[in-house]
């Protein structure tokens, strides 16, 4: 399986590895992260649901082709969050973006970042003609996330018995945006 590394000077964008289990327990365990991710609301601290979430998500790497990326710390490696795809084959709406950051890396612009790398490298090496993400509505910073990229709102929906809201950009608005 070859899961591509992308990195910048401020993060890297690399496979998960087993190593990744505490930082990512870490993450799962705060529960402002946690609050319009989990199905329940409720932190996910354990380490086997980290574990479960870094197999679940390098499967989706082997038989989807994209995945979630560990955001790691360019100096240290250590995972601060995760960026990356999502889309399986039953009750999805689309081929999703989503970037999940640990709080002490808040406000630095990394969510925006990680995020726009990875949108290049979806719509540059994918055949798809849409990246879609799925928001609730509540979560103001993602929403601000996802327009600084250039998507747009394109629909309310339900996952998961959740409301949320559907922003998105086609091919054609991903080619046309200022490239730096």
């Amino acid at each position: 399986m070859n899961i591509p590394t992308l990195s910048t000077t401020e993060f890297v964008l690399r496979a998960m590895r087993e190593d990744d289990v505490p930082d990512l327990a870490r993450l799962h365990s705060h529960p402002e992260v946690m609050r319009f991710l989990s199905a329940t609301g409720e932190p996910e601290p354990r380490p086997r649901q980290a574990w479960d979430y870094i197999s679940h998500h390098t499967g989706h790497w082997c038989l989807r082709g994209c995945g979630k990326w560990a955001l790691a710390d360019p100096k240290t490696d250590r995972l601060i969050g995760r960026v990356g795809f999502y889309n399986p084959p039953f009750e999805w709406p689309g081929l999703e973006l989503g970037w999940t950051l640990s709080p002490a890396v808040w406000g630095r612009g990394l969510a925006t970042k990680s995020a726009r790398v990875a949108l290049d490298w979806g719509f540059s090496t994918l055949n798809v003609d849409e990246i879609i993400s799925a928001i609730h509505p509540d979560n103001a910073p993602s929403r601000r996330v996802a327009e600084r990229l250039g998507e747009h709102l394109l629909r309310s929906d339900t996952i998961h018995g959740k409301p949320c809201l559907i922003y998105g950009m086609s091919r054609e608005q991903w080619k046309a945006l200022p490239r730096p």
